[in-house]
């Protein structure tokens, strides 16, 4: 028997084996432009940085904290509801902060996740959408999504075919990787489907502000009743380019954040006290710093979707994340996504991530993170352009 039981299920790490090819390449000295990882290279605005020095240089600041986030950050995370979407959110019931959507989202799937329940999510997808619920000791079982599929077609079909009844409903749009955009309506008709199977539901709603071309995206809680079945999560990760500060938090149904709250009691003390305060600031304003985030993505996904087109490669224009989802050109389809992008790498020096990474579904695309500005975006299509 292993001695670790949970780490059975987890299959092996796609993105390792292009991770791999791409640091060998840079040892010999190649110039790889990697847009594989969504890591956000712009700094965190001015603004956030002075206050969280600031509060750094108070001592009873370095106490522990609350594991449910300060009130000052709940009362801002429900202002924040209010302003941009018009949804009542009661800090003290229906909120709560975590440290980052990953923890959040995988604690609260393990505290309502039984061995053997049955967990549906996209496909592809955010691999901690499934992965959170093999590690809690779930069933998965994914809901293709992307070009040319019906959401609901596939969500109707495999709870016929599901036994026992699904438990959970993972979503999240604008989604990762497809780049997928839904309206208002989508998430109406995802709340009465979770009323009629009594199903709870959890988006992740981590790309809010990263959308283009006069798209908003709406929030799940937007929709009448959501409360009633579900959470939404959001992180601060991409909107203030704060990704590595770890901090979102998580909205809605009160008997769903008071479960996360109970359990996260019992493993953690909470975000960094003067990270929650520099939240606080990201949170109340002033917005240009996300529009100027936005338009920076914007221009990227532009120069790429340009470059791209000039090459060959037809690509539609996502209208939110900061991804571009691209079908592999037919020529190369039959390599699968890993080898294709082993490719990239090799005779293109671009390393993009493998659809497969993110589920089956996913084998005959590649992501592109727009994580290098317009030059090196260029720089990377005349290699692309190389082998096409």
């Amino acid at each position: 028997m292993s001695k670790f039981a949970r780490l059975d299920r987890l299959p092996p790490y796609v993105f390792a084996t292009v991770n791999q090819i791409k640091m060998q390449s840079r040892r010999k000295g190649q110039d790889i432009i990697d847009l594989g990882m969504g890591n956000p290279d712009m700094g965190t605005p001015d603004h956030i940085v002075d206050k969280l020095v600031e509060a750094a240089r108070k001592p009873h600041n370095h106490r522990y904290s609350a594991s449910m986030g300060i009130s000052k950050l709940r009362l801002a995370i429900a202002n924040w509801y209010g302003r941009n979407f018009g949804v009542d959110i009661d800090p003290e019931t229906e909120a709560i902060v975590t440290i980052g959507v990953k923890e959040g989202l995988s604690h609260l799937v393990l505290v309502t996740t039984r061995p053997g329940d049955v967990v549906f999510t996209p496909n592809p997808t955010y691999p901690i959408h499934p992965y959170s619920a093999i590690i809690a000791g779930g069933d998965v079982r994914g809901i293709p999504v992307g070009p040319g599929q019906d959401f609901f077609e596939n969500l109707t079909a495999a709870t016929k075919q599901t036994w026992p009844r699904p438990k959970i409903l993972i979503i999240s749009y604008p989604h990762n990787p497809t780049t997928e955009v839904v309206t208002l309506d989508f998430f109406q008709q995802v709340v009465d489907y979770a009323k009629e199977n009594d199903i709870l539901v959890i988006h992740d709603f981590a790309y809010a502000d990263l959308t283009f071309d006069g798209y908003k995206a709406p929030s799940f809680l937007q929709a009448k009743g959501a409360k009633d079945v579900g959470v939404e999560f959001f992180s601060l990760s991409k909107s203030y380019n704060m990704a590595g500060w770890r901090t979102g938090f998580c909205c809605g149904n009160p008997e769903t954040v008071a479960a996360l709250k109970r359990i996260k009691s019992y493993l953690d003390y909470g975000v960094f006290q003067p990270i929650q305060i520099a939240a606080i600031i990201a949170l109340n304003g002033p917005d240009d710093c996300v529009t100027e985030i936005r338009n920076t993505y914007k221009a990227r996904r532009d120069a790429l979707i340009r470059g791209l087109s000039g090459a060959g490669w037809k690509i539609p224009k996502p209208k939110g994340t900061m991804f571009v989802w691209g079908r592999i050109p037919e020529k190369y389809r039959k390599m699968g996504s890993v080898e294709f992008s082993k490719f990239l790498i090799r005779e293109a020096q671009v390393a993009v991530s493998p659809g497969l990474g993110f589920g089956e579904y996913g084998d005959e695309f590649v992501r592109f993170a727009l994580i290098e500005n317009p030059m090196r975006i260029n720089q990377a299509v005349r290699g692309i352009r190389k082998i096409l």
